[in-house]
């Protein structure tokens, strides 16, 4: 008997892959995802591999044994390892027995497929008529193996078994009661269940009286059909039969295993569906006929079963000669799906079969080397565990866990330090408050590795002014600066750097920082800082949260001096400033340029010129070195943003409205993608007055 197929190859996690083998098992990671509601139509793949072409059975498989809790149900077998036998149909029963022992194995950390239909079948075929029975009694025969199988085997010993005279009335009382448990009670429930005409009794029987294949109605009882399959008694039955209910047997346990009851929470655990995958196959072997059974089976039935079955071979099947090529796997799906009830409606041989060409790599090209990830099955519904109810007794704790799950995430979680000054707490998913330290850094994104990094550096300033204070029995001046900017938020390629002005001034308040530190230790009136990094959020939206938090900080913390950046000119920024004149503490704002910001605070000041003087430089420009009269305003105010919002841009174009007056004759606003070919050859001035978009 064959075994499962224990590949050789070592279970590493660099992979060598064909081309499109990345999108093949991508492919195979969302088939075998099962969906929350409904069932998905799964394929019998069959994989052409040409010479020298990778091992991708033997990787699949290591893929689908890497799980360490839950794993898919998967059973991998060598076609070729299969012992040579004279007939086509122990071939195909010697691969449904193996299939069948290792998926109904409890080894794949979740409850076990259980198979009731098929088990059954195979047992019926391998009854022999070889015992010298009368043809009157074969029926009794096999019924009594049956009622055998079923239950345990009836009692032999009759003087044991049954009343008899000559015993007291209490050992006669005795053995009556064991007659009835041990053989009149089992029998009469056995009868009941194979008749098939009590509900709730017998609903496998039945189901062999309902299928198809055989024409089952011919023998009226379940016994007259089991009698039909028992070997030497189904000469007269055409073996492709025999095959298909074997398959359709087997596939109806699948079926059932997967169902979906609300009374049955352990059927929704099942999240994956199971895998066959058949090597080294053959057009015309067993594992072929398997493949041909199944989408027949398929398409008689009319019904879908969970199984992906996964075949590989060094040739394409007959019913679909000519194989996509495996980079072109997603649009041969697609493309299966889409004329799949046509076929399946015409009983097209192969309408559930999906040909692929693995190349070999040296041809057709690899792709780079890297760890291919295990295939795991989702997690099922929380409804549906098995620590329910422990969970609904930990109430308490759950709604705790919820709140936290709110404030926090994994971006925006703090290390809990007994020196560090961190508050954080996520707002609109951006990780919005300050920090003084490494336990909390802002912006995990890829790609901004050097905001990261110059915040790593201020932190570990932090630390030394600190030990340096503490040395210096605290004489020398500890003053604290916060840097409140716009840290995340920005959406970016992995590649690409964002917040390029905010890292570049954290930086020059590093080196300042840094100066400070390298004072002489005997220099008692140099000054030692520490730098707070805060973040408003995406365009400072979530400014007026960050500098509540920062009030807090202040009113804890007297050495709190005042706020550096600021950022943008927006109304939020606005906001804040009022909040941060009311707490008295002063801001300092290198980049903000939208008129009148100084309104909002005593304590403001502003480093760049005001917009108003900004729009007399552009009119004297056109005046004087252009010498153009007309010109025309384009202008943005960022994704989700509006001229209400964006002090900056409002106040710029209104200043330009004004300063020109009639000689300008467009302000428009700049959509991503406008062509401005229009604008070739105008004689005038053209005036960008937006935000970088």
């Amino acid at each position: 008997m064959a075994e499962l197929a224990a590949r050789k190859q070592p279970a590493t996690g660099r992979e060598r892959l064909p081309s499109g083998g990345s999108e093949f098992l991508a492919l195979l990671a969302g088939l075998l995802r099962r969906p929350r509601r409904g069932e998905r139509r799964l394929p019998v793949i069959w994989l052409v591999r040409a010479g020298g072409a990778p091992d991708l059975i033997g990787l699949l498989h290591r893929l689908l044994g890497r799980g360490q809790r839950r794993r898919i149900p998967h059973a991998v077998l060598d076609v070729s390892a299969l012992p040579a036998t004279s007939a086509a149909e122990g071939d195909l029963a010697a691969v449904l027995r193996e299939v069948y022992r290792h998926l109904s194995l409890e080894a794949f950390g979740g409850e076990r497929l259980r198979f009731r239909h098929y088990p059954l079948a195979d047992w019926l075929l391998h009854q022999s008529s070889a015992e010298e029975v009368d043809a009157g009694d074969r029926r009794r025969t096999l019924a009594r193996r049956l009622r055998d199988r079923r239950g345990r085997p009836a009692v032999a010993d009759t003087a044991a078994g049954v009343p008899s005279g000559g015993e007291d009335a209490v050992t006669t009382a005795y053995q009556f009661a064991f007659w009835l448990v041990r053989r009149a009670i089992p029998s009469i429930v056995f009868r009941v269940a194979v008749s098939g005409r009590v509900p709730l009794f017998g609903r496998h029987y039945r189901w062999f009286m309902r299928q198809q294949y055989l024409a089952p109605r011919q023998s009226v009882t379940f016994l007259g059909f089991a009698e039909r399959l028992a070997a030497g008694w189904r000469d007269n039955e055409q073996p492709d039969q025999v095959h298909k209910l074997l398959v359709h047997a087997f596939l109806e346990d699948l079926r059932q295993a997967y169902r979906r009851r609300i009374w049955r929470p352990g059927e929704w655990r099942r999240t994956a569906y199971p895998v066959l995958l058949l090597d080294r196959v053959t057009p015309g072997d067993a594992g072929h006929t398997l493949a041909r059974l199944i989408n027949d089976v398929r398409n008689e039935t009319g019904r879908n079963d969970p199984l992906l079955v996964v075949v590989s071979g060094s040739a394409a099947p007959p019913e679909l000669p000519d194989p996509h090529p495996l980079v072109d796997a997603d649009e041969a799906y697609a493309e299966w799906a889409d004329v799949l009830p046509e076929t399946r409606r015409l009983r097209r041989p192969g309408a559930w079969l999906l040909v692929l060409l693995v190349g070999d790599p040296s041809v057709t090209g690899a792709e780079p080397r890297g760890g291919a990830h295990a295939f795991t099955p989702p997690s099922p519904p929380w409804w549906s565990r098995r620590f329910l109810p422990a969970a609904l007794c930990l109430l308490l704790v759950g709604s705790g866990a919820v709140w936290a799950d709110r404030r926090w995430s994994l971006d925006c979680h703090p290390v809990a330090s007994l020196e560090a000054a961190v508050s954080v707490r996520l707002i609109g998913g951006e990780c919005v408050g300050y920090s003084d330290s490494a336990a909390h850094v802002f912006n995990r994104d890829p790609g901004q590795d050097r905001l990261r990094s110059i915040q790593r550096w201020i932190f570990a300033q932090n630390v030394a002014a600190r030990q340096v204070w503490e040395r210096s029995d605290r004489r020398r001046p500890f003053l604290t600066l916060v840097y409140l900017g716009t840290l995340t938020g920005n959406r970016t390629r992995a590649d690409e750097e964002s917040y390029v002005s905010e890292r570049e001034e954290l930086e020059g308040m590093a080196t300042a920082q840094y100066a400070l530190l390298q004072e002489s230790a005997g220099a008692d009136g140099a000054a030692l800082l520490r730098t707070v990094v805060a973040n408003g959020g995406r365009q400072m939206r979530h400014a007026g949260p960050a500098v509540a938090m920062l009030a807090e900080l202040a009113r804890k913390d007297p050495t709190v001096l005042g706020v550096v950046g600021l950022v943008d000119s927006r109304t939020s920024t606005a906001l804040a400033l009022r909040e941060l004149n009311r707490i008295g503490l002063p801001a300092l704002a290198p980049t903000l340029s939208a008129d009148d910001m100084d309104a909002n605070s005593d304590l403001y000041l502003q480093m760049s010129a005001p917009n108003r003087d900004q729009v007399v430089l552009m009119a004297e420009y056109a005046r004087q070195v252009l010498r153009v009269d007309e010109a025309r305003v384009y202008y943005t105010t960022g994704e989700n943003s509006s001229l209400t919002e964006d002090l900056y841009v409002s106040t710029l174009v209104d200043g330009l409205r004004r300063r020109f007056g009639d000689r300008l004759d467009r302000v428009d606003e700049w959509r991503t993608g406008q062509r401005l070919t229009d604008e070739c050859g105008y004689p005038g001035m053209l005036i960008f007055a937006g935000r970088w978009s």
